[in-house]
């Protein structure tokens, strides 16, 4: 057998159409390999950075110093109980200030502000600051009587009360 008779009229046609449907698919996949590779590339710059932005030190606000203002200490005389009649505190304080503000007020009104604490110190008993809690009230009440309204309303913001001195006879 020859060539000629081995190929019928039809089979080159065939072969044409099967090798363009080969290219069309090789096409495909190539131009959908490319989308994929442009798409995971996006994500990996993307998470990328993400990452960037989060493992970066968040911006730290230098927290501003404290602000102490030392008041000369008190000397008074405690409100009488049957058990002690003449009992004496000597307390030393340090207020601790949020703010500038505070302390300026605290600087202008200081005479109301001592005359303040000295009634609340002279309505206290020996027994009642004697203990831990009596005297965690009373820096409750100092910071309470502290921040009370002075002139047009201004008030003092005390965070905290310290005591310097704390001595009971």
């Amino acid at each position: 057998m020859s060539k000629k008779e081995n190929n019928t009229p039809g089979n080159g046609k065939k072969r044409s159409v099967i090798i363009f449907i080969i290219v069309i698919i090789i096409l495909i996949l190539g131009g959908l390999s490319g989308y994929l590779f442009y798409q995971v590339s996006s994500l990996k710059s993307g998470a990328q950075d993400k990452a960037a932005e989060t493992t970066e030190a968040p911006k730290v606000v230098p927290a501003e110093p404290p602000l102490y203002v030392h008041l000369d200490t008190f000397t008074v005389s405690l409100k009488p109980v049957p058990a002690d009649s003449d009992r004496v505190l000597y307390i030393g304080l340090t207020l601790r200030l949020k703010d500038e503000k505070s302390k300026v007020l605290l600087e202008q009104f200081l005479p109301e502000i001592r005359s303040r604490l000295l009634m609340l110190f002279s309505q206290q008993t020996g027994p009642e600051i004697s203990t831990e809690n009596g005297k965690l009230e009373l820096m409750r009440e100092i910071k309470r009587v502290v921040s009370l309204p002075l002139n047009d309303h201004h008030t003092i913001s005390v965070d905290d009360v310290l005591f310097n001195a704390f001595i009971l006879r």
